[in-house]
């Protein structure tokens, strides 16, 4: 039997995204139309593929996976404390259909990897453009198929360096793809040798745990295993949530475990 990669059909067959979708049947429309589609499955394996080949923490379904869970958590707890959405201070819809635009582009935030790194969320906007209308048939009629769309739109490309976000959405989905960084999603390009600040800083994040603040709405904590991983922190996570419209509401709070470790600095705060 071969050691080599499998071939496409093969590696996309087990895909599969589940996420609470707590009886907002749009979103388990959605979901369910993406879970039928070889060719969006097809993308994240090529996003995947590229990320691999640039010895980058992974990038396939899981990554998908994770930040559509992520961001569905964090918008359930911001709701919850009145943070209000988009879709409906500006269109008069609803909290579920902003948690259906918030899927929708953590599922699509990245599927322009397979054509480069370099740009891929302006990638992301074309292939997401042509298909999420057809994914979104069984959820909506027009014209608020096409407002859905939109806000995705916004809230992919919002996500990149200097995305600049201007709704609730986009800042969500801006910070949950940050907040993908535990251990194991770094294990890969640490262990096979590459070893940089980037992979450094990754492998020390032992744990992420997201839960309703008190001060704030949402409160995030971070277990490090050794300091390096203030990087990731500071420089990675606390740039997207800067700029993310959502500062006032996310508090984050990472904390340094390590037996061994001088603590210079035992508990970081942005």
């Amino acid at each position: 039997m071969s050691d080599g990669p499998s071939p496409p059909r093969e590696a996309v067959a087990p895909v599969r995204i589940n996420a609470p979708t707590r009886g907002n049947r749009r979103l388990e429309r959605l979901l369910a139309a993406v879970n039928a589609d070889d060719q969006v499955k097809a993308w994240w394996h090529a996003q995947a593929v590229n990320a691999t080949r640039l010895h980058m923490s992974d990038h396939s379904w899981v990554h998908v996976q994770i930040v559509v869970n992520i961001a569905l958590r964090l918008a359930r707890l911001l709701f919850r404390r009145g943070v209000t959405p988009g879709l409906v201070t500006d269109y008069g819809m609803t909290e579920r259909d902003a948690e259906v635009a918030i899927a929708a582009a953590a599922l699509f935030h990245c599927v322009g990897m397979q054509v480069h790194r370099t740009d891929h969320e302006a990638y992301s906007l074309f292939l997401t453009a042509d298909k999420l209308g057809e994914l979104l048939a069984d959820c909506y009629d027009e014209p608020e198929r096409s407002i859905v769309v939109s806000e995705a739109l916004h809230a992919i490309i919002g996500h990149r360096g200097a995305g600049a976000p201007f709704t609730v959405e986009a800042g969500i989905v801006r910070v949950a793809d940050a907040l993908d960084m535990a251990r194991g999603r770094s294990r890969v390009p640490f262990e096979a040798g590459h070893q940089n600040i980037h992979s450094l800083s990754a492998y020390a994040i032992e744990e992420v745990k997201i839960s309703a603040g008190r001060d704030r709405a949402v409160r995030v904590e971070i277990l490090m295993s050794n300091s390096a991983g203030i990087f990731q922190v500071d420089e990675l996570l606390a740039t997207k949530l800067r700029g993310s419209g959502l500062e006032e509401h996310i508090e984050v709070i990472a904390r340094i475990d390590a037996e061994h470790e001088q603590r210079l600095l035992p508990v970081f705060r942005i």
